[in-house]
């Protein structure tokens, strides 16, 4: 196997793996937000938009870095500054009454 073939099996493996975390990520979000839309309780609200940001977080770098030309380190920094708010959003979730 030579070191192209290497990086275009990794990047398909890369794709796929960040396809279905998106996917997970959405199904995760949408039980939340549903769960919030039957019982009005903000914390669930809260835990749903924190789970869509952390969705949004794992796959924004190889979006902007593909698709809008962004680097890839300004791609991942924006990637991990939307997780560290998503995870900060659950985490306040999971503590208010």
């Amino acid at each position: 196997m030579s070191f192209h073939d290497a990086g275009t099996s990794i990047a398909i493996s890369l794709a796929v793996v960040k396809t279905l975390i998106l996917l997970v990520g959405s199904f995760i979000t949408f039980l939340a937000f549903k769960a919030y839309r039957r019982t009005r309780q903000r914390a669930l609200g809260l835990l749903a938009a924190g789970f869509g940001l952390v969705t949004l977080g794992l796959v924004l770098a190889g979006l902007l870095y593909e698709i809008l030309g962004v680097s890839l380190m300004m791609g991942i920094l924006l990637e991990s500054l939307l997780m560290l708010v998503g995870f900060v959003i659950i985490a306040y979730s999971l503590y208010v009454t």
